[in-house]
C-alpha cells in the first residue's frame, strides 16, 4: 500500500481547527456561539466620559451591558480589553462574580471574538476603568486569528504609514481586518463620513439642493476619460458607466428645478491606478445659476475651509512634511503666467502647435507631435509648475482646446474661464464659467469627436440631447467638480487614495 503523504498544517489553520473544536464544545453545552441579539446599552467612550472623575479603587453599583471585540486577554481571562467603535473598556472577570457556566464560556474566548458583558462600573487600583462582569455572552466566535501587529525593522521605513498590518495587500484586500486592528484606519473612515456630512451642511446653508442623476448612461460625457462599457439585455443597447456628473446636472439647471444643485456620487474611469487614482471614485459636482468661475473660486475655498475647521478644528493642516494653510482667500495665478514665471517662456506669443511642441521639447517636456497648442501648454504646466503648488492656489484661464465645456474667456478667445484648484501639487477641483451657447457647444463637441476619430480615446462624443437642452436656454452658470477622495486624503494626511477608499480596486491575486 502506498504511503499517504500529509501536507503540514499551517499555524493559522491549526488555530482555526482549535477554535472549531471550541464551537463543538459550546454546542455540546447547548450554547449558540452566533446568537441573534444582545441588549447593549452603552458605548465604551460614553463610559469613559461619564466616569472620568471616578477615583482609583472605587467601585459603583451602576450596572451596564457592553459589547465589542476581544482585543486582549490577560491572566487567563481575568482581564479582557473589549473594543467597540468608540474605544476600549476593560472587563474584569472573576469567578467570585460569574457563574460556573459563564466561567466555562470565558475559557473558550479568544482574541478576535465578539462578546457581551454585563456588570458594574469600577476603577481598578491602577486607575483602569472597568466593568466588573456579572454575566457574559459569546456573540460571535472568530475562527481566524487577527494578524500580528508587529512590523519588522526592515519593513518599517517602507511601510511607515501602515499601522497594524505588515502585509500591505491584506490591508486593502481585507479591509475588515485592517479596521479591526488599525485605529488610524478607523479614524480615517470616520473622518471621511464627517467630511461628506459637513460638505452637505455647508451647501445646505448656501441654498443648494441635492439631486441624483443616472450612473448608467448612453455615452461617456462631461469629462475627458475612457469609460467602462456594458450592455443592457432587455433594452438591447450598449451603455456606459458615467465618467462625470456634469451634463445631467446642467440639464436640471435648464429645467429650473433649482438655481443651485449638487450631487455627491460615484464615477468610473477605465484608466490607470496610482496613489491618487482609482477606477471607481467619489465626486461632488455643483452648479449655480447666474454665477461665474469667480464665484466658484470663492465657494470652493470657503467650502474646504469650513469642512477643515469643522472636522479638524484648524485651517492649518499637516500633509507629509508640509504645513498647508487653508485660510481663504487663496492665491490665484493664470496658467500661462505660472508657466512664464517657471520657465521664462510666454506661450501666449506662440500660435502654432508645431512651435509649441518644439518649445516644450526645448524645456525637456515630453509631448507628442499631434498635440494641439492647449495640450502642449497643459503638459508644460504639469511638468514645470504643478509639483511646486503646495499651498492652495486657483490656476485660472485654461486653453480653449482642452476645455470643451467652459465659456470662452471674456478678454481672450484663445482661453476659457476655467480654473483648477491645486493643493500639495494635486488638482482637487475643476470649475468653469459654464458654456451655455448651444452653437458653440456643438462646435466644441465636433472638435472632440474629430479628435476621438483620430485616436484620442479620452475625447468626448457629441451629446445631441444635451445640446437640445441648451437650445431651450440655460442661464449663466458657474460649475465646480471636486474629488472627495483626494480631499479626504488631504485632510487625513493619507499617502494613498487606497487609504481613504474602504474597498479599493485591486488586481486579482492569481
Amino acid at each position: 500500500m502506498a504511503q499517504q503523504i500529509h501536507e503540514p498544517v499551517s499555524g493559522k489553520e491549526q488555530i482555526r481547527q482549535t477554535r472549531i473544536q471550541k464551537l463543538t464544545d459550546l454546542a455540546d453545552r447547548g450554547i449558540n456561539p452566533y446568537p441573534y441579539k444582545f441588549d447593549k446599552d452603552i458605548y465604551a467612550a460614553d463610559l469613559q466620559e461619564k466616569y472620568k472623575n471616578l477615583d482609583a479603587g472605587v467601585e459603583t453599583e451602576d450596572r451596564y451591558s457592553v459589547a465589542g471585540r476581544v482585543m486582549a486577554i490577560r491572566n487567563t481571562g481575568m482581564f479582557i480589553d473589549l473594543m467597540d467603535p468608540t474605544g476600549k473598556i476593560q472587563i474584569f472577570s472573576h469567578k467570585e462574580n460569574l457563574s460556573e457556566d459563564d466561567m466555562k464560556t470565558l475559557k473558550t474566548l479568544d482574541i478576535g471574538d465578539i462578546a457581551g458583558f454585563t456588570g458594574t462600573v469600577r476603577r481598578t487600583p491602577r486607575g483602569e476603568l472597568s466593568i466588573k462582569a456579572q454575566s457574559l455572552k459569546l456573540l460571535s466566535k472568530a475562527l481566524l486569528p487577527l494578524p500580528n501587529k508587529q512590523i519588522s525593522k526592515e519593513k518599517m521605513e517602507e511601510l511607515s504609514h501602515f499601522h497594524g498590518l505588515s502585509d500591505v495587500e491584506l490591508k486593502y484586500r481585507q479591509r475588515y481586518v485592517d479596521l479591526i486592528v488599525n485605529e488610524d484606519s478607523r479614524d480615517t473612515f470616520k473622518k471621511r463620513s464627517l467630511i461628506i456630512q459637513k460638505i452637505r451642511e455647508f451647501l445646505a446653508q448656501k441654498g443648494y439642493m441635492e439631486v441624483e442623476t443616472p450612473i448608467l448612461q448612453t455615452m461617456a460625457s462631461g469629462a475627458n476619460a475612457r469609460p467602462f462599457n456594458t450592455h443592457h439585455n432587455a433594452l438591447e443597447m450598449d451603455l456606459t458607466l458615467r465618467i462625470a456628473l456634469e451634463l445631467y446636472l446642467k440639464r436640471l439647471i435648464v429645467g429650473g428645478v433649482s438655481e443651485r444643485v449638487y450631487e455627491i456620487g460615484k464615477c468610473f474611469r477605465n484608466e490607470g491606478i496610482d496613489t491618487r487614482h482609482n477606477p471607481e471614485f467619489t465626486m461632488i459636482e455643483l452648479y449655480q445659476a447666474y454665477a461665474d468661475y469667480n464665484d466658484m473660486m470663492e465657494l470652493t475655498e470657503n467650502m474646504v475651509a469650513y469642512v477643515a475647521k469643522e472636522v479638524l478644528g484648524t485651517l492649518k493642516i499637516q500633509y507629509g512634511e508640509n504645513e498647508i494653510d487653508l485660510t481663504p482667500p487663496w492665491d490665484r495665478k493664470t496658467m500661462l503666467g505660472a508657466i512664464k514665471d517657471a520657465t521664462g517662456v510666454d506661450f501666449m506669443e506662440i500660435y502654432t502647435p508645431e512651435h509649441a511642441v518644439q518649445t516644450a521639447r526645448s524645456l525637456n517636456v515630453q509631448v507628442e507631435d499631434n498635440m494641439n497648442w492647449g495640450q502642449v501648454v497643459e503638459a508644460v504646466f504639469e511638468e514645470k509648475v504643478e509639483p511646486g503648488l503646495i499651498q492652495p492656489c486657483h490656476i485660472i484661464d485654461y486653453p480653449r482646446e482642452i476645455s470643451p465645456l467652459a465659456k470662452v474667456h471674456r478678454d481672450n478667445d484663445r482661453l476659457t474661464e476655467r480654473f483648477e484648484t491645486r493643493v500639495n501639487g494635486w488638482e482637487i477641483a475643476n470649475a468653469f464659467s459654464e458654456l451655455t451657447d448651444p452653437i458653440d457647444q456643438r462646435m466644441r463637441f465636433e472638435a472632440q469627436a474629430q479628435a476621438k476619430a483620430l485616436g484620442d480615446e479620452e475625447a468626448m462624443e457629441i451629446d445631441e440631447d444635451f445640446i437640445n437642452a441648451l437650445e431651450y436656454g440655460m442661464p449663466p452658470t458657474g460649475g465646480m467638480g471636486m474629488g472627495i477622495d483626494r480631499l479626504v486624503m488631504l485632510l487625513t494626511n493619507s499617502p494613498s487614495i487606497r487609504d481613504v477608499i474602504a474597498f479599493p480596486t485591486m488586481r486579482n491575486k492569481d
